[in-house]
């Protein structure tokens, strides 16, 4: 038969039953012998509970209880700090992020789903519950992915403005999320630029009223593959936004200026300002004056102050942006083809902000109350 285990209080209990044996001057083997006990097994007792009470054991018995209880929060605790301290890398604000994070640390600790859910705030429901998704969200996904790997400088809300141009019902929203799960993100760094003021308050600038008002033109600088320079000069609409010609070439002087001046003019009629920075192409005697006797006039911003010609500037920073700094030109037929290529885009697919998410008209429509005498033509692309 297996040996009874002895309760601490039966313990005490023999081992007083021993010690009054002992105090009637009976043999100490006598003694072990009447509590039923081998002499290894009282002495280990003795070493234990000798000289111990009934109450004094009880009292032991809750001490080691709370020792055990202290023992086990002090675990729990260490092991809730672990899947803290596992799950903190980032703040987990989904469901299916939490989700993730539960399913990695009941993997990695060996905890219940009760407890990782408890230590990192998911409801087990929420936990269990099976995500079902859209059935078109993998193909939507796909188009979001496909248009931010053709368009790398596009953020979520251009891009939804291309997907509904596309066909697909969507809203910012659900673009935004699925956007986010892919990891797509777009730096912005843009640099915050003053403005001209007067004593009045008032800021000095001519503002673009209706279509072929007034034109804004610049230069902008890249190299070919075998570091050789060359320059692109932008003219731009400034209230339709619309870029009405790119010209690119190795050297472009002042004749080169009146030769793209001069085949805009007959296009699309004269405009009643041009404005530009003061650079020695665009102030040459023979510009100024070409300009005067097509019938337009300059409008000259101040030295040093490229935000009054803000229009243009804005519209340099984007063929910089999505184009320029992520092509390599192998020649510069190369580049003529790809930047053309570019305009076409931004003139008719690309989305504008300003224009309410929607890509500037193929075709440049006669503004209600211009005048007459401006041109109506066709936009040619």
């Amino acid at each position: 038969m297996p040996q009874k285990k002895h309760k601490p209080e039966e313990i005490v209990a023999k081992l007083r039953q021993v010690d009054v044996l002992l105090s009637q001057g009976g043999p100490v083997a006598e003694a072990i012998r009447t509590i039923s006990v081998t002499p290894f097994t009282y002495y280990r007792w003795r070493k234990e509970f000798g000289g111990l009470k009934s109450d004094q054991v009880k009292r032991l018995k809750g001490l080691g209880k709370e020792n055990e209880r202290l023992r086990k929060a002090v675990s729990d605790l260490t092991l809730e700090k672990l899947i803290l301290r596992e799950a903190a890398f980032g703040k987990p604000l989904s469901p299916a992020r939490r989700r993730r994070s539960i399913d990695h640390v009941m993997t990695k600790f060996d905890v219940s789903e009760r407890m990782a859910c408890r230590v990192l705030g998911q409801h087990r429901s929420t936990q269990r519950k099976a995500p079902k998704g859209r059935a078109d969200d993998a193909a939507l996904t796909a188009d979001i992915v496909a248009l931010a790997t053709e368009y790398g400088r596009y953020g979520y809300r251009r891009i939804t403005a291309m997907l509904r141009a596309a066909g697909w019902a969507v809203n910012l929203k659900r673009v935004e999320r699925n956007w986010r799960q892919e990891g797509l993100k777009v730096p912005g760094n843009q640099s915050k630029k003053g403005r001209l003021w007067l004593n009045d308050g008032s800021c000095v600038r001519l503002r673009p009223e209706r279509p072929n008002h007034v034109w804004s033109y610049d230069f902008v600088e890249d190299r070919t593959h075998n570091g050789r320079k060359f320059r692109v000069l932008n003219v731009i609409d400034e209230f339709t936004r619309e870029c009405l010609a790119i010209r690119v070439d190795r050297r472009l002087k002042s004749i080169d200026v009146i030769d793209v001046l001069s085949d805009l003019f007959i296009l699309r009629g004269v405009p009643g300002h041009v404005r530009s920075d003061n650079g020695r192409e665009f102030i040459a005697k023979a510009v100024r004056e070409w300009i005067a006797v097509a019938g337009a006039r300059t409008a000259l911003i101040e030295p040093g102050s490229p935000w009054e010609n803000g229009y243009c500037e804005s519209f340099n920073s984007k063929p910089r942006d999505e184009l320029l700094n992520g092509e390599l030109f192998y020649s510069l037929a190369e580049a003529r083809i790809v930047i053309e290529r570019w305009r076409q885009h931004h003139n008719t697919q690309r989305p504008h902000s300003s224009l309410g998410y929607k890509p500037r008209a193929p075709q440049a429509l006669l503004w209600p109350g211009e005048p007459s005498n401006l041109a109506t033509k066709p936009i040619v692309h």
